[in-house]
């Protein structure tokens, strides 16, 4: 994966485990930034800080509504980071294949000493 892919904005945002949660809560559709608030024990000022990196990342979109700002998940971006995480889910699978393949050989040989 190219260098440019990895210094992508939405790396350094769901690196974070708040924004992460903030991502999860959005999942079911889009909250207000209360709704959201409800979700933490942290002030509001501190939850517009990661609304912001997460909106800088392209995972979020918001509206206003009168003095209400709506906030909605936007997928798109994750799909990097999905596919550069399927490369590492190859590679755990193969290699834990591996593994089984090898205890099951060891169990084998040790029945057969009994």
């Amino acid at each position: 994966m190219s260098g440019a892919v990895m210094d992508s904005p939405v790396y350094g945002a769901v690196a974070d485990p708040t924004r992460r949660a903030i991502l999860d809560l959005l999942r079911t559709g889009e909250k207000t930034v209360n709704a959201l608030l409800a979700g933490f024990s942290m002030t509001q000022s501190a939850l517009s800080q990661h609304l912001a990196v997460l909106r800088k990342a392209g995972l979020v979109t918001f509206r206003k509504a009168g003095r209400q700002r709506f906030y909605a998940l936007s997928a798109t971006p994750l799909r990097d980071v999905s596919d550069w995480l399927a490369h590492y889910q190859r590679f755990w699978d193969k290699n834990l294949e591996r593994l089984g393949d090898y205890l099951e050989r060891e169990h084998g040989r040790r029945k057969t000493r009994r």
